[in-house]
């Protein structure tokens, strides 16, 4: 028997290192204003939450864009090499930060409809 458990908009932000309503504010802020919000976040915390962010996928952009106002010794402390590339990208340019994504090597994304609804689909 399959056991559900409640998801909440919480969930996705256990090992967030800020509250879920500051990183809702940095998520949806203009790139002129997140440095502005930023900067009442302590440098570990923006590391930390820049490592977090990069590690998902649909924030992978916002956590570089974090990465720029850390030094790279607070991202190698909290991530070791990860940190540390992190810190590489986030002084390139720009428009190269979408090329160092993974990508998912073309597999089908995780459908949630079940089984039949791909049945139907197919």
């Amino acid at each position: 028997m399959n056991r559900a458990y409640p998801v909440s908009a919480e969930d996705p932000a256990g090992d967030c290192p800020v509250p879920i309503s500051t990183l809702s504010q940095l998520y949806r802020a203009e790139p002129e204003a997140l440095a502005e919000q930023l900067g009442g976040i302590p440098e570990a915390t923006r590391a930390r939450l820049a490592i977090y962010l990069y590690g998902r996928n649909h924030t992978r952009h916002l956590g570089v864009q974090i990465a720029v106002t850390c030094e790279g010794s607070s991202l190698r402390r909290v991530a070791g090499f990860v940190g540390n590339a992190l810190y590489d990208l986030s002084r390139q340019n720009p428009a190269l930060w979408s090329e160092a994504s993974p990508s998912n090597g073309g597999k089908r994304g995780v459908s949630l409809a079940g089984a039949s609804a791909a049945a139907r689909r197919a």
